[in-house]
């Protein structure tokens, strides 16, 4: 081979090389530019997924926003913001005023035990009974069926006294009342399956519009705070001319009939 071709066949090597390693270089070039897009998008991604998910933490929950709602007041209620609820014949001179909260499991024992007592003696006119609402186990135990049930006692009352009462005792059955860590009455299906059971409101479609709507879900909160600013601490709590009824323990609410009789004979005759 002559000098010439060989120099030649050098100079040809050296081109394709050069050639070789900037095709080499763009290749690089746009797997680096693809790397840095892929990052670009993972962080975007990232980023806006914490941005929703600091937006659906600080959106208000249900009930936060239904203290925006409009108040709509019950019939069969007094009161600015309708959260007197009385039973009973007027001419009653004395009042027992009955602190309840709907999950409570010692006020469906109340109920189950001396419920009955108390309601002959709303029909006798022997006193008239207030009711105040609680839903402070929604807060204790986390959830919502104190709120959702008092709602729908709210519906009831819409009714009718009666049926309020008889929803009550339903609510607070042994067939019917949950566990207090068992959250059923956050479900609007589960309390008309009770309020089934009540002849008053079997089927009836304006209280079960009611529920499943939430007209009275705003006076539930309101009711709430009527509870929370009583200074009543626990429920079932009993008070008549401000004093508290207590059982044997001299405590607690009374839980048998006859410690309640003895409760509400001295406390009618003070």
């Amino acid at each position: 081979m002559s000098k010439r071709n060989s120099q030649a066949a050098k100079t040809a090597a050296r081109e394709r090389l050069r050639l070789e390693r900037e095709r080499q270089a763009k290749r690089d070039k746009v797997k680096r530019q693809g790397m840095v897009a892929g990052a670009l998008v993972a962080v975007l991604a990232i980023a806006g997924g914490i941005g929703y998910f600091v937006v659906q933490n600080n959106k208000p929950g249900y009930w936060e926003a239904a203290k925006n709602d409009k108040l709509v007041k019950p019939a069969n209620t007094t009161g600015t913001n309708g959260t007197t609820v009385v039973f009973g014949k007027a001419d009653a001179k004395k009042t027992l005023e009955l602190y309840e909260d709907s999950r409570c499991p010692v006020c469906a024992q109340f109920e189950q035990t001396v419920g009955s007592t108390v309601d002959k003696a709303i029909a006798d006119g022997t006193y008239k009974v207030q009711y105040i609402g609680a839903t402070f186990i929604d807060n204790s135990d986390q959830g919502e069926g104190s709120k959702n049930a008092l709602s729908a006692l709210g519906a009831a009352l819409n009714v009718s006294p009666e049926a309020f009462l008889e929803y009550k005792t339903a609510l607070y059955s042994t067939k019917w009342h949950p566990d207090e860590t068992d959250d059923k009455f956050k479900s609007d299906d589960y309390l008309i399956k009770v309020a089934n059971t009540v002849d008053a409101l079997k089927n009836n479609k304006a209280f079960q519009k009611a529920v499943t709507g939430g007209t009275y879900d705003k006076w539930a909160l309101v009711m709430s705070q009527k509870f929370n600013k009583s200074g009543v601490t626990g429920t079932p709590t009993l008070k008549m001319d401000g004093k508290k009824l207590t059982g044997s323990d001299g405590q607690n609410a009374p839980m048998s009939v006859a410690e309640y009789t003895t409760a509400i004979d001295k406390a009618l005759k003070a």
